[in-house]
């Protein structure tokens, strides 16, 4: 049997065909859910793939956003390789670029149990798991805004007020750049600001499927939390999704966050049962 060579090198914009074909056509495909499509990074850093031939066998993305966390956007490869095979020497360039800049926490959220065992033999550590609680038209009492505290709909200009919320409120590894909440806002089917005189202090982002909405994301600053403002924020995004008759929403968080487990639970929601790893690995 001859032996395969491959070679490591740093993706580029004309490996854009192959990488999509990798992305649709192989059954081990790893994409990270966001606002962000895994081919957008082409031109990042930390942007790998591993060839034969001039024929791309895998790919490893993992660019940083914000700077310092570098969440794993896409990982694939071809049935040619095992996971394993494919996964090391990418990782390895990519580690070594990570390193060579400063450093980094890599992240995962691993929905697939070929791609966990991958981490664990790659020396990743669990951090913790995400949960998914759905609200589909159970009883509701809408929650009124607290005193001095008024919704209404974001807009472009709050996005600089929203990610110094976002990033008040999240540990780094969960905050959000200006560019994730800006294709965030772009994409959604639904957001709105909390603000007072002073300025914005909480927001949501909801995207849209046919049968409903997700919430993508609720943050409230932290000296305004415990307060009623994360409850309004979503009282108010369920009964415009009842306006739309799309009244199934779904919603993802730490399943260690006690806080935002009991905000969402008050507010009717559901935990389904589904939980997928977060992987964690400091460069």
């Amino acid at each position: 049997m001859v032996a395969i060579s491959l070679q490591v090198r740093p993706a580029v914009f004309a490996d854009q065909q192959q990488i999509a074909s990798l992305m649709y056509f192989e059954s081990r495909v790893h994409r990270h859910l966001d606002w962000r499509a895994p081919l957008d990074w082409l031109g990042s850093p930390h942007y790998w793939v591993l060839e034969s031939q001039g024929r791309i066998q895998a790919a490893l993305a993992c660019p940083q956003d914000p700077p310092g966390i570098a969440w794993v956007r896409l990982f694939a490869c071809t049935a040619s390789l095992s996971g394993l095979d494919a996964w090391s020497p990418l990782w390895e360039a990519a580690r070594a670029e990570i390193d060579s800049v400063g450093g980094a926490q890599v992240a995962v959220i691993a929905l697939q149990h070929w791609f966990q065992e991958i981490l664990v033999a790659a020396h990743f550590d669990l951090y913790q798991h995400i949960v998914l609680l759905e609200w589909n038209h159970p009883p509701f009492t809408p929650r009124e805004a607290p005193r001095g505290v008024s919704i209404r709909p974001m807009s472009r200009n709050d996005l600089s007020s929203v990610t110094e919320v976002d990033n008040a409120a999240f540990a780094p590894l969960w905050c959000n750049s200006l560019d994730s909440l800006d294709r965030a806002y772009l994409q959604a089917i639904h957001s709105t600001v909390a603000e007072t005189d002073e300025g914005v202090i909480g927001y949501q982002i909801s995207t849209g499927n046919p049968i409903g909405a997700h919430l993508a994301r609720l943050a409230v600053r932290p000296d305004a939390q415990k307060k009623g403002v994360g409850a309004a924020l979503v009282s108010e995004l369920i009964a415009q999704m009842q306006l739309r008759r799309k009244p199934h929403l779904t919603v993802n968080t730490q399943g260690d966050n006690s806080s935002s487990l009991a905000l969402y639970k008050s507010l009717g929601f559901a935990l389904t049962g589904e939980k997928y790893p977060v992987f964690v690995y400091q460069v």
